[in-house]
């Protein structure tokens, strides 16, 4: 029976695509407004490991797009995490200090000090 809805909904699937990160942010209220952003962010799909608390408390979470001066973080719930943490991303070799700029309940955009 699943199996049967999903494939009833397979057209819309296939003409879903990503649009690239352009210039330009559609707001909640559907209003276009310019990005604010220094430099040009680039989409990733890697982990990376936060860590606060002088090292005492850490964190894991999806790295999903990211640029010289920040980045945008996944998680499970981003109540816990704290407004400045050292970030890790996999297959770099030194962590960055991370500020919060956003947050909703599963996702934070980071700057990097």
């Amino acid at each position: 029976m699943l199996a049967r809805f999903l494939l009833g909904f397979s057209h819309l699937v296939e003409e879903l695509h990503m649009e690239p990160i352009t210039e330009k942010s559609i707001g909640i209220d559907g209003q276009v407004f310019a990005d604010r952003r220094v430099t040009e962010r680039r989409r990733v799909l890697k982990g990376a490991r936060l860590s606060f608390n002088k090292g005492y408390g850490a964190f894991e979470c999806l790295v999903r797009n990211v640029s010289d001066s920040g980045a945008r973080l996944t998680f499970g719930d981003t109540s816990a995490v704290p407004s400045q943490f050292d970030l890790l991303i996999s297959g770099d070799d030194v962590a960055r200090r991370a500020t919060v700029r956003w947050r909703t309940m599963t996702a934070l955009g980071v700057s990097f000090d």
